[in-house]
Parts: structure tokens; sequence; C-alpha cells
């Protein structure tokens, strides 16, 4: 029933000067949107000795009278070195309908625990939430209009302005969806909206991405892909833009690398591209066309690791062990050739 992984992970920093609530960003679990309330001071008035955590659904469209969702859910909170400070129990069966959008906790730690020396590292608090979706009731759709906005692609009912980007996944990728089995109309355009939004995400070369987004992007990829999506495509290019932010940090930072510094960025990298080359071994791609797509992609990512080595080894040039590099140079070439 319950997925090892958290639906979402939302990290709070500076934790001790919070006083008003700090909300996440919206994400998607279960073919739903959601997002985490947490009030570091508690409730005005109310358990003012502890944080409490709450959990809100939300809807990006109008929706209708009767519309309903009912999940389980539980939160974990933990310090910069994922250790547990606090489980919640399981809320079992809790209904989220358009009069009660949320449901939590008004005592979760107590304000005196994270006061305690060490406790919270860095000053850092990590909210998980793990979510299982039981059933959902669309209701009746207040404005009968959207239904005119929208097109049918392939079995998913969107938005006009989403359908020129659904055709041109559902040419390139045909065998997309045909493992997504939910019959739910609803349910079907929720993991579609997900997924065209991490598309138009992962396409934007001038979003500055940060690790916990891409974080984030990962664990949403994960569960379309246990939905039923064939995604192979799109974890490489994750894997892609994952390889071009720590190739941009890398650049911006190496001249003030220490030498096992500049041995950790250039081995990061390696790895990203090793996934990446064995993706493409693993993987049956029929159509030729899109087999040669992946391979000058991992070219292109070869050259990106070479340009970066090289960088490395100049700067190095300028330190008094000329030698640094060599404890990479061996698995370097084992990649390219």
């Amino acid at each position: 029933m319950w997925k090892e992984k958290a639906c979402f992970r939302f990290e709070i920093d500076n934790f001790s000067g919070k006083e008003a609530a700090v909300m996440s960003n919206v994400f998607v679990s279960g073919g739903y949107e959601w997002y985490i309330s947490l009030l570091p001071k508690g409730e005005d008035g109310l358990y003012v000795d502890y944080s409490s955590l709450y959990l809100y659904a939300t809807n990006s469209k109008p929706v209708g009278s009767g519309w309903k969702r009912i999940a389980s859910f539980y939160f974990v909170l933990l310090n910069q070195s994922h250790k547990a400070l606090y489980r919640s129990a399981v809320e079992e069966h809790i209904q989220f309908q358009a009069d009660s959008l949320s449901w939590g906790f008004a005592e979760t730690l107590p304000l005196r625990k994270f006061q305690k020396q060490g406790l919270l590292e860095n000053d850092k608090l990590i909210a998980e939430v793990y979510i299982h979706m039981v059933d959902s009731f669309d209701g009746e759709l207040r404005h009968v209009s959207e239904k005119k906005e929208t097109v049918d692609i392939n079995g998913f009912q969107l938005l006009a302005s989403q359908a020129t980007l659904a055709r041109k996944i559902f040419a390139e990728h045909p065998d997309l969806a045909y493992d997504f089995t939910p019959r739910n109309q609803v349910v079907r355009t929720e993991y579609m909206n997900v997924l065209l939004s991490l598309v138009e995400t992962l396409d934007n070369p001038s979003l500055n991405h940060s690790e916990t987004e891409l974080s984030n992007v990962r664990i949403e990829l994960s569960e379309l892909a246990e939905a039923g999506f064939k995604l192979d495509w799109l974890y490489s290019k994750l894997d892609e833009v994952s390889l071009k932010r720590e190739k941009a940090g890398a650049d911006s930072q190496v001249q003030g690398l220490d030498e096992p510094c500049k041995d950790d960025h250039v081995m990061k990298l390696l790895t990203l591209l090793n996934n990446l080359k064995a993706k493409l071994e693993k993987s049956d791609y029929a159509d030729g066309s899109r087999f040669k797509e992946m391979e000058g992609r991992i070219s292109d990512l070869e050259m990106v690791v070479s340009d970066l080595k090289l960088k490395l080894e100049e700067a190095s040039s300028f330190s008094d062990d000329d030698d640094t590099t060599s404890s990479y140079d061996d698995d370097f070439v084992e990649i390219l050739y």
C-alpha cells in the first residue's frame, strides 16, 4: 500500500527564524494536486508550544459541488542528516472536499525539542509526506463551458492550449501510455497535466533548477512510471539537465576548489553519464531514429564532461601538484571508448 519513497519532500531553511506559515510548492500525488503548510510556532492562540503541519488538497481548475478526494496519509519530519525527528499517525480515509480542503496535525514536535542543541542541523527542517489515494469524485462542473475548451488527445481530455505539445509527445513516443490503465477521465487528465508540466520544465534551458527541484522532478517521474507511463526518454532528459547543472556549478567554482573537490565534481558527472549510457544499452528502441537521437545526446554530454575535465586540468596546472587528475583518467577513457 505505502511506497518506500515519500510523495513529496519539503525543505525549510532558517527554520528557527520563521514566524508565519510556510507553504510548499504544489505537487502531484495519485494524479491530484496537493501542498503542505507548516506553522513553525503553532496556530495563533492554540498549541503555541508545538509546530503544526497540514496537507492541503488543491486544484488548478474549477471543481464541482460533489468534488471529493479520499486519501490516507502521514508525515515524517527529519533533520539535514535525514534522522527522523517525528512521525505522525496515519490518517485513514480522510475526505478532502470543497468546504474542508486541509487535514493534519496541530501538535507535531514540541518547540523545546527543536531548540535542543544539535538536533536541527544547520537550522534546516525537512517535511516528507506519504499519500495513498483511496477514491475520488469529480462532481458536477460549475462552468459547463469548461468542457468545450478541452480536446481529446489519445484518450486524454486536455485543454486546447496543451494539444500541440501533447500531440508532439505522442508522435515521438507512441507507446507512452500503453500500460496506463486508469479509466477515470479526471485522473487521466491530472496525470497528463503532470507529464506535460515536467516536459516543459526539463525543456526550458533558462530555468536554474535547484537540486531539490530536480529531486522532486525525479519523484514525480517515478510516480508516473509506476502508473504505467513509459518514460525512459524523459529520465534521460532529466539526467542530461542534472549533468549540465553539475557542469555549470563546477565551471563557476573551479578556481576555488581544492583538489579532492575537483575529483568529486568530475566523478559525479561521470556517474550521471554512465547511468545515461546504461539506459540506452538496456532500452529496446524499435525506432532507429530514436536510437540515433539518444546516441547523439550522449555524445553531446561526453563533450560536456570532456570540456569540464580540461578546465579542471588547466586549474590544476597552477597548483603545486600536477598529478591530481590522474585518479579519474582511466575512468574517463573507459566511458568515452
